[in-house]
C-alpha cells in the first residue's frame, strides 16, 4: 500500500512539474523498507525510421513538372499535362546540345526558329530597302495600327516616307540638285587643261567621255542590211537553230511537227484550258482495291501502243505513245475521247514522260529525236538528238531542276542536256549496253539505270562516277524499274520471269525474301508498278495478262486477261484507288 502511495505521489508531483519527468522520486520515510524504487522505460516504436528528405524532393519535383511548360523535343508525356503548359512558349535550354536554348527539333534556321509570315513581296521590299535607307522600318509584329522600329528621330524628321513615296517636292528638289551638280561639273572641266582632257589615261578623258551601257541604243533607227548582210544572217540563224536543236549532220531525222485538237473547244466558257484539272479532284480514300471489270477502251492507234502516262496527280487526262509514229493524249474523267494528236516523229514513239506539272512531256523516237512538247498547244519547244537511238527519257523530278533532261541512249551513255540553252551539261558513259531505265532515288540526289549488259548502275546526280555496281552471274536484264510509293524500294521487272525488289538504301542490296512470279515476261519490256498506297504490284506480260500481286505475302492476287498479245504498260490511277490503265501491241489502252 505505501507503495501505491508513493506512486500516487509522485503522480500528483509530476503534475504539478513536468520537468522532474526523468528524477527518481524520493518514497516516503513511512514506505516500507522492502519496497523497490518504480522503473520507468523510455517509449518505443514498433514502425522503421523514415528518411523524408526523398519524399519531399519527389513531391517538389512533380510539382515543377506539372509547372514547366513540355520540351518539344520529348516524344512521350508521362503525365496528364495542363492547357497553360500545352500552350507555353518555349524558354531555357530545352536541349542539352543548343546552344542558345532552342531545341534542335524546333530549328528551321541557323540562328534558331523562325516563324513563318504572310508579307507581300512589294511590302517586304518597301520596308527592307527604307530601314537601310533611313533606319527605321514598320513592325511587322504590331497587331493594329503601325509600330515602327529602328531610328525615330529619322522616321520623324522624314515624316515617316518610305522609299517607295518620295514627295513630289522632294523629287524636284534632287532633279534640281542633279541638274546643278552636272553644270558646275562642265564648268570645272574649262578650267582643266587640254592635254588631260585629250589623253585616254587620265582620269580627266574618262569622266568626260564616260557613256552608260544602255547610251547609244537609241541614236537613230538601224539602217536597213544588204542582201549580203540578209542572205548571211539567215544562213547564222539556220545553222543556229540547228545546233540548239541538236541536228547536224547524220543526226536525227527531221520531220515537220504538227499537231490536232480533237476536242469541241481549248476553253470553256470559264476560260480554263482542257488541261486544266478538275476542282474536285482528289483521293476518296487512301486503301487500293483490285479492279475486276473493264470500263473503257481507248482506239486510235493504227499500230501498238508501246507506253502510257497519266497526268501528274490528277490523272483526268492519259498519255500514250504509239507505234505509229503518233503520241495521243486522251479524257479520263468526262467524255473519253481523244483530245490532241501530236505528230513530230518519222518512226514509232519509243517512251514519254510528263513534267512536274503536266503542262509540257518529252517524247523519244526511233528516229533519234527526243522532242518537248507544249500539252496544252501542242507545239514543240526544242528538239534534242546526239545521232543515237534514246530508250527512255527522264526530266529531274526537283521542282528547280525541271529544265534538265537525262535520256539513256543505245550507244551505252546517260546524256543529260539543260533544256534552256540547249547544251549538253553531262555525259554518264559506264554501261556495257543499250540503257533501258532511269529511276531517281534519295530525294533525287542518285538515280539508278538498267542496261542491257544485266547490271544496274548507281549515279550521284551531275557526277559521271558510279558509286554503286550491281552485278550477279544469276541476274538478267532488267528492261523496267519503278520506285515504291514509300520510296524505299524498287521494283525491276527481270527477264527470267520474275520481279526483283532492291533496296534504296545506301546499299542497294537485293530483298531475296520478296520475289514476285508467276507471269511470263520474258523478251519483253513490260511495265512493272506499284498502287498508290504501295500494297499491290502489278506487271503486263507476253501473253496480254495483267498480274497483281500482294506486296507483303508476294502472293499473286489476280490476273486480268486485257489484251490480244502483249499487254507492254500499266499504270494505276493516282486518284482513283481501284482503276487501272493498260496498252498493249494490239493498239488499244483499256480502263479497268
Amino acid at each position: 500500500m505505501d507503495l501505491l502511495q508513493s506512486y500516487g505521489n509522485r503522480n500528483d508531483d509530476d503534475l504539478d512539474e513536468p520537468e522532474n519527468q526523468g528524477e527518481i522520486p524520493n518514497l516516503d520515510e513511512n514506505s516500507s523498507p522492502d519496497s523497490s524504487p518504480p522503473r520507468l522505460l523510455p517509449a518505443k516504436s514498433a514502425a522503421p525510421k523514415v528518411d523524408d528528405t526523398m519524399l519531399a524532393l519527389t513531391v517538389a519535383q512533380g510539382n515543377r513538372t506539372l509547372s514547366k511548360p513540355i520540351d518539344p523535343v520529348q516524344h512521350a508525356v508521362a503525365f496528364n499535362p495542363t492547357y497553360d503548359q500545352l500552350w507555353a512558349p518555349i524558354y531555357g535550354p530545352s536541349h542539352p546540345y543548343a546552344k542558345d536554348g532552342i531545341a534542335q527539333g524546333m530549328r528551321n534556321h541557323k540562328l534558331g526558329f523562325v516563324e513563318d509570315a504572310a508579307i507581300e513581296p512589294f511590302v517586304f521590299d518597301e520596308q527592307y530597302n527604307t530601314f537601310y535607307k533611313y533606319g527605321y522600318a514598320a513592325d511587322p509584329s504590331a497587331s493594329a495600327g503601325y509600330n515602327y522600329v529602328g531610328d525615330l528621330e529619322a522616321l520623324q524628321k522624314n515624316d515617316g516616307i518610305s522609299v517607295y513615296n518620295i514627295p513630289q517636292h522632294e523629287q524636284k528638289r534632287r532633279k534640281l540638285e542633279k541638274k546643278k551638280g552636272l553644270e558646275e561639273d562642265e564648268d570645272a572641266g574649262g578650267d582643266l587643261d587640254k592635254v588631260e582632257i585629250e589623253n585616254p589615261a587620265t582620269d580627266t578623258w574618262l569622266l568626260k567621255n564616260k557613256k552608260s551601257p544602255w547610251s547609244g541604243k537609241k541614236d537613230g533607227r538601224q539602217a536597213e542590211l544588204t542582201e549580203e548582210q540578209k542572205k548571211y544572217a539567215e544562213e547564222y540563224a539556220k545553222k543556229k537553230g540547228d545546233e540548239r536543236s541538236g541536228f547536224g549532220g547524220d543526226k536525227g531525222e527531221a520531220v515537220q511537227d504538227k499537231s490536232t485538237f480533237h476536242g469541241k473547244e481549248e476553253r470553256d466558257y470559264q476560260g480554263r484550258s482542257w488541261i486544266a484539272p478538275p476542282k474536285d479532284a482528289k483521293a476518296t480514300n487512301d486503301h487500293c482495291y483490285i479492279p475486276k471489270r473493264l470500263v473503257q477502251t481507248w482506239s486510235g492507234h493504227t499500230k501498238g501502243v508501246s507506253a502510257i502516262r497519266f497526268f501528274p496527280k490528277y490523272g483526268h487526262l492519259i498519255l500514250s505513245a504509239g507505234m505509229d509514229t503518233k503520241v495521243k493524249i486522251w479524257d479520263v474523267f468526262n467524255s473519253g475521247k481523244c483530245m490532241r494528236t501530236y505528230m513530230g516523229h518519222s518512226k514509232a514513239v519509243r517512251d514519254i514522260w510528263f513534267c512536274n506539272d503536266g503542262t509540257k512531256f518529252l517524247t523519244a523516237g526511233y528516229d533519234k529525236n527526243i522532242k518537248y512538247w507544249d500539252t496544252e498547244t501542242g507545239q514543240v519547244i526544242s528538239t534534242f538528238s546526239t545521232g543515237k537511238i534514246p530508250y527512255v527519257v527522264r526530266l529531274n523530278p526537283d521542282e528547280d531542276k525541271q529544265n534538265v533532261l537525262l535520256a539513256g541512249m543505245s550507244d551505252k551513255k546517260i546524256v543529260q542536256w539543260d533544256m534552256n540553252t540547249g547544251q549538253i551539261t553531262q555525259e554518264y558513259d559506264q554501261h556495257l549496253g543499250a540503257v533501258n531505265t532511269i529511276t531517281f532515288v534519295d530525294n533525287n540526289r542518285r538515280f539508278v539505270t538498267s542496261s542491257d549488259d544485266k547490271s544496274l548502275r548507281v549515279w550521284e546526280f551531275g557526277i559521271p562516277v558510279v558509286i554503286k555496281y550491281i552485278s550477279e552471274p544469276h541476274m538478267h536484264s532488267m528492261p523496267s524499274i519503278s520506285l515504291h510509293p514509300n520510296s524505299n524500294w524498287l521494283a525491276a521487272q527481270s527477264l527470267d520471269n520474275q520481279i526483283l525488289i532492291y533496296s534504296t538504301r545506301e546499299k542497294f542490296q537485293l530483298n531475296k525474301k520478296k520475289r514476285f512470279a508467276g507471269h511470263i515476261a520474258a523478251g519483253y519490256a513490260c511495265q512493272v508498278n506499284f498502287s498508290p498506297d504501295g500494297r499491290f504490284v502489278m506487271s503486263g506480260d507476253g501473253e496480254g495478262k495483267c498480274w497483281f500481286w500482294d506486296w507483303k505475302s508476294c502472293k499473286v492476287f489476280r490476273t486480268l486477261k486485257c489484251h490480244e498479245g502483249v499487254c507492254i504498260g500499266c499504270e494505276w490511277h493516282p486518284l482513283e484507288q481501284s482503276k487501272v490503265a493498260t496498252c498493249g501491241w494490239d493498239g488499244l489502252i483499256k480502263y479497268w
